[in-house]
């Protein structure tokens, strides 16, 4: 067996491990190679399931939770999801192996600007990412069939919560601070929201305004 092979089975046998059962989000995320996500002295460590730094002072997930908010966000192939928080544009190719179309938004330019090198990179046509706050969403592109938020609120944001479809989930990790957060999912109904708690998270927290960089 190949070192590569050894490897990718290592990290496929990791996701399941940690919960990560769902057969279309472990191919989706046996197809996209993390190690182009991760630049610099943490590169190494790309196939190892935790959180690595990247630039303007954001994380990349591990791959578990990757998986694990993938899975929860129960993606078909006929969706649309916005995702709040590019940072590498690593959870963004995930969900675009999944979706019909994925919008991306993050409130560094440089983040975005490198993402989508990569996004052409590996010919992923069905990714748009922007440089906004995504407090807000993306209006004009709503509503939208899923949504996924990769830093953390006090509350689930209004504006996120209005843009998603009757029918729509949104998986996101909330909390007051960067030690105490939970990951929820929130499904739409005709009459209000449905919340489902699912595990403890660690994220950034999510800032509203454009970054500096």
């Amino acid at each position: 067996m190949s070192d590569e092979a050894e490897r990718k089975m290592q990290f496929l046998y990791a996701l399941r491990s940690k919960g990560v059962t769902d057969s279309r989000v472990l191919t989706a995320m046996e197809k996209i190679d993390r190690g182009p996500f991760i630049r610099g002295l943490f590169a190494e460590r790309a196939y190892e399931d935790m959180p690595l730094p990247i630039a303007c002072g954001q994380t990349i997930s591990q791959p578990s939770v990757v998986g694990l908010m993938t899975q929860a966000l129960q993606v078909s192939p006929r969706d649309t999801v916005l995702e709040v928080g590019t940072g590498s544009g690593y959870q963004a190719a995930i969900l675009a192996q999944l979706a019909r179309r994925v919008y991306t938004v993050d409130r560094h330019r440089r983040l975005v600007q490198e993402a989508r090198v990569l996004f052409d990179a590996l010919q992923l046509s069905n990714i748009t990412a922007f440089t906004a706050d995504g407090s807000h969403g993306l209006p004009d592109q709503a509503p939208f069939d899923r949504i996924l938020v990769t830093a953390a609120a006090e509350d689930p944001p209004g504006p996120l919560l209005a843009q998603l479809k009757i029918g729509g989930i949104m998986v996101l990790p909330v909390g007051q601070s960067d030690t105490v957060q939970s990951l929820i999912r929130v499904t739409r109904h005709e009459t209000g929201f449905d919340y489902d708690e699912l595990r403890p998270v660690r994220f950034v927290p999510l800032v509203e305004g454009l970054g500096r960089d």
